[in-house]
């Protein structure tokens, strides 16, 4: 019987070649570019997507993460300022991600994390379900979302769980 991590490292590999495929698209000259005053810009959204494998790394090695402990910003969110640092980016915190997953055993995945800001907790989770909410469904939601920003820039977008307008037509 497989481990939960042999059980998911097929839907990650999936879904982080998924991502960078959509990344590749990410155009170099419209960082600014965002659909709404409301919504955040290209170069920020698809920064984000270059973070969330971080967050598996530190969900699956810290029992918990504080988002801003003593009131002070821990991290700070990455803004792409090409698509090949991007790219780079990505992939290295994907190979990062995918170790640490692989190494992660059945009882650690069992065991609590939470996420915290300013020492309140916000959630906590078994670590395998803050890893499929907050690493996987989180990455899938944020690409989608760079989708709509490909499509509003006449950029094809990549196929991904089956045929797009823009390849093999829907």
């Amino acid at each position: 019987m497989p481990t939960i991590a042999e059980s998911l490292l097929p839907e990650f590999d999936h879904e982080m070649a998924n991502t960078r495929r959509t990344l590749e698209r990410v155009p170099d000259d419209r960082p600014d570019f965002r659909p709404h005053q409301k919504s955040t810009t290209l170069a920020r959204l698809a920064g984000h997507l270059t973070d969330i494998p971080w967050w598996a790394v530190t969900i699956l090695t810290r029992d918990e993460y504080d988002m801003a402990p003593g009131g002070t910003p821990a991290r700070t969110p990455h803004v792409m300022t090409t698509r090949d640092a991007l790219l780079q980016r990505f992939d290295a915190e994907v190979a990062a991600a995918r170790v640490a997953l692989a190494a992660t055993t059945d009882a650690a995945m069992a065991q609590s994390w939470a996420l915290k800001r300013e020492g309140r907790t916000l959630f906590s989770l078994p670590r395998g379900s803050a890893l499929r909410s907050f690493v996987l469904s989180h990455l899938v939601h944020h690409r989608a979302q760079l989708g709509v920003y490909l499509r509003l820039n006449d950029v094809p977008v990549p196929s991904i769980y089956g045929p797009s307008a823009d390849e093999g037509g829907m």
